[in-house]
């Protein structure tokens, strides 16, 4: 009777209004798919395994780990499926997810422009105090603009963002002449956010991946470094892990050492 007080009884459904309470889902942008994905919601959890993308690997890893919850930043389903075959990784991924009781849920652009979501977490890690952190919940923050404790040179800023994200190298248009404070940051991909970073006086605008021709006629203007769309996303996982472990307690969190990063560099 008394280790039943211990046994997790928290239901999906749960766990994915916690979620949805911390980046509700009204702050996806349009083309998003935010949400559910695959799978049942009334289903006590078992467990919840954090990652970035849904592949093969991943739902195998949750199976191994007994995770019957997949939380994913990058949803599975963009668009809708005409079939479930199994022609691609999508589709084979919904089938084995759905043969194995496996939930999916994705926590999107609404977890870009929340509060304290993707962009937030990348300047903890850089150690930078956001400037723009008190919006009401219901706003979208696409970038956060925050501030270095001391300014630094460009070519040690850059070092910095390689230590921190783990990158072999950065995409950086020519270095500034002159020391970088003030930084922008956007996660993923985020060259749309450039003319506000411009805009906003940032001394360096932080993102994952941009354009070529958006680097253009900006040199002494900003300090463009673009660290990888992974990268720059890795540690949402650990938003997903402390709004689960502060709202639904007893739930386990696995975050994923499956890395599902499709590009390399050699």
């Amino acid at each position: 009777m008394l280790n039943n007080l211990y046994l997790c009884t928290v239901k999906i459904k749960e766990v994915l209004s916690a979620l949805e309470r911390f980046a509700p889902l009204p702050l996806q942008e349009s083309w998003d798919n935010a949400g559910l994905q695959v799978g049942l919601t009334e289903t006590e959890v078992s467990g919840a395994l954090l990652c970035l993308d849904v592949n093969e690997q991943i739902v195998d890893e949750a199976i191994r780990k007994d995770c019957n919850l997949i939380v994913s930043h990058h949803p599975l389903l963009f668009r809708g499926l005409k079939q479930v075959g199994g022609t691609d990784y999508v589709q084979r991924c919904v089938i084995k997810a759905i043969k194995n009781d496996i939930c999916v849920v994705s926590m999107h652009t609404n977890m870009d422009n929340a509060l304290d979501g993707v962009n937030f977490k990348m300047a903890e890690k850089m150690g930078a105090k956001p400037l723009n952190a008190e919006l009401a919940e219901d706003e979208k923050c696409p970038m956060v603009v925050a501030e270095l404790d001391e300014p630094t040179t460009p070519a040690d800023f850059v070092q910095m963002l390689k230590r921190v994200f783990g990158v072999a190298c950065v995409m950086c248009n020519e270095l500034l002449h002159r020391p970088i404070r003030k930084v922008a940051i956007c996660g993923g991909a985020g060259d749309f956010m450039l003319p506000d970073a411009v805009k906003a006086g940032a001394d360096a605008f932080v993102t994952g991946e941009m354009h070529y021709h958006v680097y253009f006629d900006h040199e002494q203007k900003i300090q463009i470094c673009v660290i990888g769309h992974y990268q720059s996303e890795q540690f949402t996982c650990e938003i997903f892990r402390d709004i689960i472990q502060k709202e639904c307690p007893g739930v386990r969190t696995e975050i994923a050492e499956t890395n599902t990063n499709p590009i390399i560099y050699l």
